[in-house]
């Protein structure tokens, strides 16, 4: 059936199905025992094998139901936090302007009733019943760490054993844990539930994973099977859109165990017999900041698919911003460079699109001469293609091309916590979060719907048109909900490829205009 489309019908199609797809791709892709070893789902299985037979915990004793006391604060040079009675990190709020809630109050990334950082669980029921309830004691109450790294020394003594959690805190949010435990009892420490600031529609919620071969592997939010392990990971990150808790190994220790919540939160933690020691971090995604406690954390921050394109065009983005000075000229800027790149391609679809717009009357002849007949029509159209240089595919492939570009830059926008709190001009004093006038979403409708009255068509069904009319309102309609920065994005886009599209249909103009004059000088 597609055979029988017209070029035209396959450009609607594809630009509409791609435009639903990154949509609804993004959409969708928005305490119970710790181990049940009858229902142990392994990953990685090329890993030296592990006695998991006492894997196994009471479901009640996982967490406490009361809210325990804190019994020490840390202050760093980009967050505050407490330490609880229980070892765990309680609380954590980070002190830029920029990261407030809808009420102005600085936002809190931990969850009181989820697993909170450090938190460790005992197979064993008993004990663990136990560790929920006898307090740690504390080296010093009160940490700075605002200017350089701090310690504090947690203590449980649990009857005939003891754990320690040795904890030196930096000003950037990381930390470094050593936690001793002198018996041979099976505990699971959690780096913390994923931050619970910014939970969209928009991007990914869950656990990511770096396994043995580098490759990351990503549980979203209600995908976890219930008990799975993975083993030699060396990063493992409980990511929301901006945020994350992690801890990472670069011995590629960590033997990591994922499960679920009543609300189908992915939840994961790390296995341990005797000693454990990682890095921390509790925080923003931000760039710099991962690449400078650790390179390779920068993983943390995923793109999609499209990564291997949306982490250069970051880079470049970061790059032109450390000249500008302002991530929306910065956006302006990388998007205007993009189409100078795409300009050749671009040209020749856009010239294309102008040959079939003028062959378009010799088309209909064509078809009306041979109806009934489609291997003619064929032939006689593809001998007309071919005398006169057009390429029916030629105005689609620019448009192809550029979709993997887009759902690249679109999830860079939506994922740079850097854009948060960034100001572009005027009215746009958050790039991260709607235009609150709904201008730039009018203003693409609008640019867009000038670039379709000047891009060359050559419609043969009213409907056809009529349906590409209602496009423009349909992407505003979309958009008036999505980050000002990438609505920025596509606006400038727009004026690029009107101003391209003006450009080609002058000279073709000029050619048109020439080969008429030729052929009257002719006569």
């Amino acid at each position: 059936m597609l055979d029988k489309l017209s070029t035209q019908k396959r450009l609607i199609i594809a630009t509409v199905i791609s435009v639903l797809f990154f949509i609804a791709y993004d959409a969708l892709f928005a305490p119970k025992p710790l181990i049940d070893t009858n229902k142990t789902v392994e990953q990685n299985q090329s890993a030296p094998a592990t006695n998991l037979a006492n894997s196994t915990i009471d479901k009640a004793a996982i967490a406490p139901k009361q809210i325990s006391k804190n019994i020490a604060t840390i202050e760093g040079a980009t967050y505050s936090a407490t330490i609880d009675e229980l070892g765990r990190i309680s609380n954590f709020t980070l002190k830029d302007s920029k990261f407030k809630n809808e009420n102005g109050e600085q936002i809190s990334l931990l969850k009181p009733s989820s697993p909170l950082p450090l938190e460790i669980r005992f197979s064993d029921t008993a004990i663990n019943e136990k560790a929920f309830k006898v307090a740690y004691t504390v080296s010093s109450d009160k940490i700075d760490a605002t200017k350089s790294p701090a310690n504090i020394t947690l203590t449980q003594n649990l009857d005939s054993f003891s754990v320690v959690k040795n904890l030196t805190f930096y000003p950037d949010g990381s930390y470094d844990i050593d936690v001793k435990v002198n018996s041979n009892h099976e505990y699971f420490i959690t780096a913390g539930f994923r931050p619970i600031v910014a939970v969209d529609g928009y991007t990914v919620h869950g656990v990511l994973l770096r396994k043995e071969d580098d490759s990351l592997e990503i549980i979203e939010d209600g995908d976890a099977k219930g008990n799975e392990i993975f083993r030699s990971v060396d990063l493992l990150a409980n990511s929301d859109r901006y945020y994350t808790t992690l801890f990472y190994d670069n011995k590629r220790s960590m033997e990591v165990f994922i499960q679920n919540d009543a609300d189908e939160n992915t939840l994961s933690f790390a296995r341990n017999i005797g000693n454990f020691s990682a890095k921390g971090y509790i925080g923003p995604k931000d760039y710099k900041t991962l690449k400078a406690i650790e390179p390779s954390l920068v993983d943390t921050i995923e793109y999609g698919w499209f990564t291997f394109i949306a982490k250069p065009a970051f880079l470049l983005l970061d790059w032109l911003y450390s000249f500008i000075g302002n991530w929306g000229f910065a956006i302006v800027a990388l998007t205007i460079i993009i189409r100078i790149v795409l300009f050749p391609l671009t040209y020749k679809g856009m010239v294309s699109m102008n040959k079939l717009k003028e062959l378009a009357p010799r088309m209909k002849e064509i078809q009306t001469k041979y109806k009934g007949d489609p291997q003619k029509i064929n032939a006689h159209v593809m001998e007309l293609y071919r005398k006169h240089g057009a390429n029916p595919m030629g105005g689609c492939l620019p448009i192809l091309i550029q979709i993997p570009i887009f759902f690249a830059i679109y999830r860079v926008l939506l994922n740079a916590i850097e854009l948060k709190g960034a100001e572009w001009i005027l009215w746009i004093n958050d790039l991260a979060e709607l235009d609150p006038y709904f201008i730039l979403p009018i203003l693409m409708g609008i640019t867009m719907y000038i670039q379709q009255h000047i891009t060359p068509t050559n419609f043969t069904d009213p409907m056809q048109e009529k349906i590409m009319k209602f496009l423009p309102l349909i992407f505003t309609f979309f958009f008036i909900t999505f980050p000002a920065g990438l609505t920025l994005y596509w606006f400038i886009n727009n004026l690029c490829s009107i101003a391209q599209q003006m450009v080609v249909n002058k000279i073709f103009a000029r050619h048109k205009a020439q080969e008429i004059a030729e052929k009257r000088h002719e006569h």
